[in-house]
């Protein structure tokens, strides 16, 4: 048998890259990978999402990884790299022969309201408002998908985590170690999912050989942890200094209300150093029912213990000297 064709778009980020390189011996799969960045690989192209383009490599399905995943970016930088990337990559897919199956990574941040949401399933309520700019544009290019005149699927991972990570472990991480990050209190400590990298990336490798599968996925290491005590020990285990400062939620979220208008109307460069969707995730339980994965495309890979042990690996590794 031939083997699998994949396209793997963003496969200079994150969950692109980590697939590429998890996979990139498997027998079964021939692999290539599309980014922003430029990479000295033979089974790489630098391409613009945004604008139309084309390629030689003829792929049987498309992972489609690539976006705009921090928290902080102007509205237009949203729309170019989470709806248009997404309309580009749905052009390639309908202009070849025999359109490929298109497996579509969004994000759990499309079911995000202000509060606790627990037991969240495939069929909660999605919008009409979001959380932020990421959210909106991930849920606006699930409905370009659903569109698409070939096979197609919608994966929905929550807080993902692990070696690579650019957004969500290493921000907290140098919050921690600048002494910014305080413990929030006013509420019940909050509960979240997570998901190891490798655990996803062994998902949509089986996602793309459950080739009958349609429709949207939420998926999770089906773990769920207290967020601020899986923080501490985090934090123990890298030798950062445990957050003393305690701030209530209603000031966290004021605080960081207007952190976000300074930045906005003066237009500061970078991100600001709190947000109100990094206090939420903080703040609120966030928790998903993920039966429906399990059943379809089996139990997690790899532990969130297993993950652990590998991101403080990893951040050991890779931090500055001091």
């Amino acid at each position: 048998m031939s083997p699998t064709r994949i396209l793997v778009t963003g496969a200079s980020g994150f969950v692109g890259g980590r697939f590429m390189a998890r996979f990139r011996h498997h027998p079964g799969l021939l692999l290539h990978g599309v980014g922003r960045r430029q990479l000295p690989f033979s089974n790489y192209t630098s391409v613009d999402l945004s604008q139309p383009f084309d390629l030689e490599f003829e792929p049987d399905v498309v992972i489609h990884a690539a976006a705009r995943a921090a928290p902080w970016g102007t509205a237009a930088e949203y729309e170019r790299d989470n709806v248009e990337a997404t309309r580009q990559v749905i052009d390639f897919c309908g202009r070849r022969r025999r359109p490929p199956r298109l497996i579509y990574v969004s994000s759990s941040s499309v079911f995000y309201r202000p509060g606790p949401q627990l037991g969240l399933t495939e069929d909660s309520p999605i919008g009409p408002r979001f959380v932020n700019r990421y959210a909106a544009t991930k849920y606006a290019g699930e409905l370009l998908v659903r569109e698409y005149r070939g096979p197609w699927l919608i994966l929905r991972p929550r807080a993902v985590f692990g070696p690579g990570d650019t957004v969500l472990f290493p921000r907290l991480v140098a919050a921690a170690r600048a002494g910014r990050l305080p413990l929030l209190t006013g509420g019940p400590p909050a509960v979240g999912d997570l998901i190891y990298i490798d655990t996803l990336s062994d998902y949509l490798l089986r996602a793309v050989e459950r080739r009958e599968l349609t429709g949207a996925y939420n998926l999770t290491n089906a773990e769920p942890v207290e967020i601020q005590a899986f923080l501490l020990d985090l934090f123990t285990r890298l030798r950062l200094p445990a957050p003393r400062r305690r701030v209530s939620i209603r000031t966290a979220l004021w605080a960081a209300g207007l952190t976000e208008a300074v930045w906005a109307l003066f237009r500061l460069r970078g991100e600001p150093p709190v947000t109100r969707f990094g206090v939420g995730v903080l703040a609120w339980s966030k928790t998903f029912d993920v039966r429906r994965a399990l059943a379809d495309l089996g139990p997690p890979s790899v532990s969130i213990a297993e993950g652990l042990e590998s991101f403080i690996r990893w951040t050991r590794d890779t931090e500055p000297p001091v």
